[in-house]
């Protein structure tokens, strides 16, 4: 899926939320952020070293009746002492967050085996009277972390704390839960600064293709164990034991993005366990990879045009210039602040993570003017953003979690050849951004040391409750059609059709107040809005 981040630039663009609480930007420095939580079910070190403290700890009771999952008692009876966060920022150092970690299984085939652990966060409802239960966020990626992210996401879900406990994770392979790692901050550097993302020679391809294979072995290097077993199915199957031992009869779940596409594997999985699930800016079920770095083309493609229309210039005279521009870095980087440069492949990174929220488009606005006049600097900062690079040169590894993820799910892996083929079709799409995402449909997951499970995901979930899908027109990573198409796979009468005429990467909590009166109405008082409703 799109990513997080790209140690690759754009490649695989991601797909984290950008509404307007919080923006985009934010999002970006969110993933990028090293929150030290404390998430231990025995009062332990968390994966990264965080402490929780258990002073306080609030036990979890596993649900009183039968559970019929097949797994061991150990693992859907267990309790998770909820401790202190400890860290920086995204707000979790406030009393009202708390941390634990859930045991789960390494492989699913072998329930009895060797386990590992999901991080979690949670802050109870404001309104014990009216509690529905615990509601699950996912924001993407894949890669994102949600222990992170979440103390920051809540200001906008207030009328949702009413009645829901929020919690956050860390999905297996991510950050606190078994994060995987495939290479140092110092060789990502040199890959961004080395490495062409749209090659023109023998030279650049070979270069291209070597580096992709050598991201795998450094993956299968530092995370080998745990890398066969990062499938989004996978981590469907520790959402549904998180609702066992969270106590709720079925899963109450909010997926933006990527978390979507997590969402909708639940659901296949265990459509008798789906309880409210809301689906925003959805991944297309029905795209394979070539078929998804094809939608994202046009996505991004229809964002810059719209772009371009809100500055006044025409869309086709606009995006030749921006090709033009693109061009000119590949032959000669600009300097930009602290010695370094803007070459192509950091120039379209900057750009893509401008088009991700609407409120973003003044800040390209002046960073192509700048690119203009010789200055490659904020468009590099852009792209740092995008990349989730800070001041010191440090990379989040959700860029190394995000890959392994989407190669492990994706058995549709294009050959150089094919892609060399295939790219006058991409190019066709986009000028801009068809090299960039055409070569990428072959490189993403080049000689990746696992196979994948699938060639789309398979979402139908027959006899499940009616599931919330919403797509925005303007939305860049995930094209609105993935949402009617997301629906349509979900089956009759299960996937519920909500477009927003609008912009942006995530519908729910922007300020529309049609989109958000309807998804907290179907939320809190389980209100299932007519399949088509169309807000604007």
């Amino acid at each position: 899926m799109a990513s997080t981040s790209g140690d690759r630039g754009a490649g695989r663009i991601r797909t984290a939320p950008s509404h307007a609480r919080p923006t985009a930007l934010a999002v970006a420095a969110l993933l990028a952020g090293s929150l030290l939580a404390g998430c231990s079910d025995d009062g332990g070190s968390a994966d990264k070293g965080g402490k929780a403290s258990t002073s306080q700890s609030k036990p979890t009771e596993s649900p009183g009746k039968a559970d019929d999952s097949g797994l061991p008692a150990k693992l859907t009876e267990q309790k998770l002492s909820w401790g202190e966060c400890e860290g920086g920022g995204s707000g979790a150092s406030d009393s009202a967050w708390k941390c634990a970690t859930l045991k789960v299984p390494l492989d699913y085939k072998d329930p009895d085996g060797k386990t590992i652990g999901v991080a979690l966060i949670r802050s109870e409802a404001r309104d014990d009277g009216k509690r529905i239960g615990s509601l699950l966020f996912n924001f993407g990626g894949p890669g994102g972390s949600g222990v992170s992210a979440l103390p920051s996401f809540a200001p906008g879900y207030q009328a949702l704390q009413e009645r829901y406990d929020l919690v956050g994770f860390d999905p297996r392979g991510v950050e606190r839960s078994g994060g995987v790692e495939c290479r140092s901050d110092e060789e990502t550097e040199q890959a961004f600064t080395t490495i062409d993302l749209t090659p023109d020679t023998a030279a650049e391809e070979k270069a291209y293709f070597e580096d992709a294979a050598d991201f795998g072995a450094g993956c299968k290097q530092q995370s080998g164990d745990i890398l066969p077993y990062v499938s989004t199915s996978n981590a469907a199957r520790d959402m549904d034991l998180m609702r066992i031992v969270l106590g709720d009869e079925k899963l109450h779940y909010l997926g933006y993005s990527y978390g979507t596409e997590l969402g909708g594997t639940y659901a296949h999985l265990f459509p008798s366990k789906v309880g409210r699930l809301v689906l925003d800016a959805v991944v297309d079920p029905s795209a394979d990879m070539v078929g998804h770095a094809k939608n994202q083309t046009r996505g991004f493609q229809r964002a810059l045009e719209n772009y371009l229309k809100s500055t006044g210039e025409d869309p086709k005279d606009g995006t030749a210039k921006i090709a033009a521009l693109l061009k000119a870095l590949d032959r000669k980087p600009l300097p930009a602040a602290g010695g370094r440069e803007l070459n192509e492949t950091l120039g379209t990174t900057g750009i893509t993570q401008a088009l991700y929220s609407e409120s973003s488009w003044p800040q390209l606005t002046a960073a192509l003017a700048a690119a203009e006049d010789g200055d490659g600097s904020p468009l590099l900062a852009l792209a740092d953003e995008y990349n989730n690079r800070d001041a010191s040169g440090r990379y989040s590894t959700a860029m190394h979690s995000q890959r392994s993820i989407s190669c492990a799910d994706t058995s549709v892996r294009p050959t150089p050849a094919e892609a060399r083929k295939l790219l006058p079709q991409f190019l066709k799409i986009s000028p801009v951004f068809g090299g960039y995402l055409g070569w990428d449909a072959a490189g993403w997951c080049h000689q990746w040391p696992v196979a994948g499970e699938h060639k789309t995901p398979e979402v139908s979930a027959p006899g499940a409750e009616p599931i919330l899908v919403i797509g925005t027109t303007g939305d860049s990573a995930t094209p609105f059609e993935g949402a009617r198409k997301m629906a349509d796979e979900l089956g009759k009468g299960v996937g519920v059709h909500l477009t927003f005429k609008g912009e942006g990467h995530g519908a729910y909590g922007g300020g529309n107040a049609c989109v958000d009166s309807t998804v907290e109405d179907y939320l809190l008082d389980h209100k299932v809005p007519e399949d088509g409703k169309v807000c604007s």
